[in-house]
């Protein structure tokens, strides 16, 4: 069934089309790599013209394997490509075993011909990696985000949902590709186009680099309590220095027996547990991600010692730091 539609007109037709260079690391994120470039699809169909063409590529020009398990054929391996190309890096789970040193050494010859770059999902990790974030503004999904800050400190590294700084560009993950996107469509062509791009794609909320990646607080514990909404910020913000209990009642106005209360109620574990939990995720997330000693690891989360840090590690996870490390170590090399 042919179905008519209407065109929108796009700005500033008059070159060649703009291409993207989708680069796919092993076990990139197939949502945030079919969000980018269905957008592109989306905008030549709405506007009637070929404004955006796209080249995908791998490390040995072979079939790459995405995070859901399915096979992705490619049109090439790490060629030249042109000066005005933009390439972005598609990346997910394992990021630091995809970027390899030819992947790195490809990037940093393209950076230095002039192609713009980006990273979709976990892909800002391997634009840092390259050195082609330094002194820039980047995001990357938050799971991500403390073994990124431990080990790049010349990123201005972001909460935001998606980052445009100059011809660098990173994305949270998940969704985020889309906002990306339609800020350069409407960026080459206006923002009919882009809007119209949005429709398409159902997408009634289009985020700003202003917007943030997470869910607020109220929501993410499914509990619409100011204060304790703003002890949990008061948390997550302190790990590597935890604020006793007593202080953070003092500042949000009440007792530490009510803080205790109100932990108790909405999520039927003491404040102190809360906080424990909070710094023991952002251990275990850097132990995954990062090549960190166990003991820096310990002093990032808190702990002064690394004997007390691996009791409580072996409590809430039922394994040693140590052991954590050596699994992720064996299954990084299969």
């Amino acid at each position: 069934m042919n179905v008519s539609r209407q065109t929108v007109e796009a700005t500033n037709t008059d070159g060649p089309p703009r291409r993207f260079v989708f680069v796919l690391l092993d076990q990139f994120s197939l949502l945030s790599f079919a969000s980018a470039i269905e957008s592109l699809r989306i905008a030549n169909r709405m506007s009637g013209k070929e404004l955006y063409k796209w080249l995908l590529v791998s490390e040995n020009g072979e079939t790459v394997n995405c995070s859901a398990n399915t096979m992705f054929q490619v049109d090439c391996g790490f060629d030249e490509m042109k000066r005005d190309d933009t390439v972005l890096v598609c990346a997910g789970v394992d990021v630091q075993a995809a970027s390899s040193k030819k992947v790195l050494n490809w990037l940093r010859r393209e950076a230095r011909r002039g192609a713009k770059m980006g990273g979709l999902c976990t892909g800002a990790y391997t634009l840092a990696k390259a050195g082609l974030l330094d002194g820039k503004r980047a995001t990357i999904h938050w799971e991500n985000q403390d073994s990124f800050l431990e080990e790049f400190e010349d990123v201005e590294l972001t909460k935001s949902v998606f980052v445009a700084d100059g011809a660098r560009y990173s994305t949270a993950g998940g969704t985020s590709s889309i906002d990306l996107m339609l800020k350069l469509i409407a960026d080459d062509h206006g923002e009919g186009l882009g809007n119209a791009v949005a429709d398409q794609l159902i997408y009634s909320s289009i985020r700003t680099d202003q917007d943030t990646q997470r869910l607020s607080i109220p929501t993410r514990i499914g509990v619409r309590h100011p204060k304790l909404s703003a002890v949990i910020k008061m948390m997550e913000e302190n790990i590597e220095e935890p604020i006793s209990p007593s202080i953070l009642s003092q500042d949000v106005g009440m007792s530490t027996r009510q803080l205790e209360r109100l932990f108790r109620r909405y999520l039927n574990r003491s404040p102190k547990r809360y906080y424990m939990e909070l710094r023991l995720q952002k251990a275990r997330n850097l132990l995954m991600q990062t090549d960190m000693s166990v003991i820096n690891v310990a002093l990032a989360c808190g702990f002064a010692s690394p004997s007390h840090f691996s009791k409580c590690y072996r409590s809430h996870y039922s394994t040693t730091p140590y052991r954590e490390r050596g699994t992720q170590a064996t299954r990084l090399s299969f």
